[in-house]
């Protein structure tokens, strides 16, 4: 038997919930250092997940001249991570054959969108890692000159990382749009090069994720380099210069 207030079993997890929950400064949020991480880990879900999750489709009709046979139909499913010369599409032969030939779409553009989707998920957790951090052991951050520094160098790093990323994840796009537009499948389709078919656009893809994924990662790349500044006040770089401009200021009052 329990003696009489001594707390039961139960109580301990949320005891131990109220206990790490009470430590947390979430006054820290209100400031431009954790508010700006709020924001970066918010946007890096977005980069991300616009990327990775886009699907879009490609087609195009093809007719045969002096057949009997319905038009051919043909859709293309593409997404990420555009690696369209393994997405394969069936190609009407008008020349009698009863079988189809198998071609694919061109290009491999798995480079920039896989490269933009890393930096979003590792951006995602350091964000994540830094709250904690702020929020948290918000005085061993402030005790440790190695954190803010190595805070610093982090937070410059990423910003650089997002304008490469976001620049080349934009012209990866662009290219995307380039090898799988119907123009660009009519032109792949060697039936489609003669008098014996009539080949007409069909669906055309739908890029609209794919084109808010690039402007979130400008809006990445903005967040990390304006949150260059509020990290390099903690650092002791920005503690040192501050006593040399306030003496500064002081002997320029006493000469007055």
């Amino acid at each position: 038997m329990s003696e009489p207030g001594a707390p039961a079993a139960g109580d301990k997890t949320p005891r131990l919930q109220d206990r790490v929950l009470g430590g947390m400064r979430w006054g820290r949020l209100q400031e431009p250092l954790g508010f700006v991480k709020v924001l970066q880990w918010l946007f890096a879900i977005f980069a991300f997940g616009a990327c990775g999750s886009f699907s879009g489709e490609t087609g195009a009709t093809v007719k045969c001249n002096g057949e009997t046979k319905e038009m051919s139909a043909i859709s293309v499913q593409f997404g990420y991570p555009f690696r369209l010369y393994q997405v394969p599409f069936e190609m009407p032969d008008c020349e009698g054959a009863s079988e189809s030939r198998t071609l694919h779409l061109v290009g491999d553009f798995s480079a920039p969108a896989e490269f933009f989707v890393t930096l979003g998920v590792f951006s995602f957790l350091y964000a994540m890692a830094a709250l904690v951090l702020y929020l948290r052991f918000h005085s061993l951050y402030g005790e440790k000159k190695q954190l803010p520094f190595a805070d610093f160098c982090v937070t410059v790093s990423f910003a650089f990382l997002w304008l490469v990323a976001a620049a080349a994840w934009g012209k990866g796009l662009s290219d995307v749009k380039g090898a799988t537009r119907p123009s660009s499948l009519i032109g792949a389709m060697s039936v489609c090069q003669g008098q014996e078919a009539v080949c007409n656009a069909g669906a055309t893809p739908a890029m609209g994720l794919a084109n808010i994924s690039v402007l979130f990662g400008f809006i990445n790349f903005i967040l990390w380099a304006g949150n260059c500044w509020f990290v390099f006040k903690e650092t002791a770089w920005h503690a040192q210069a501050a006593p040399r401009d306030s003496a500064a200021e002081q002997g320029a009052i006493d000469k007055q």
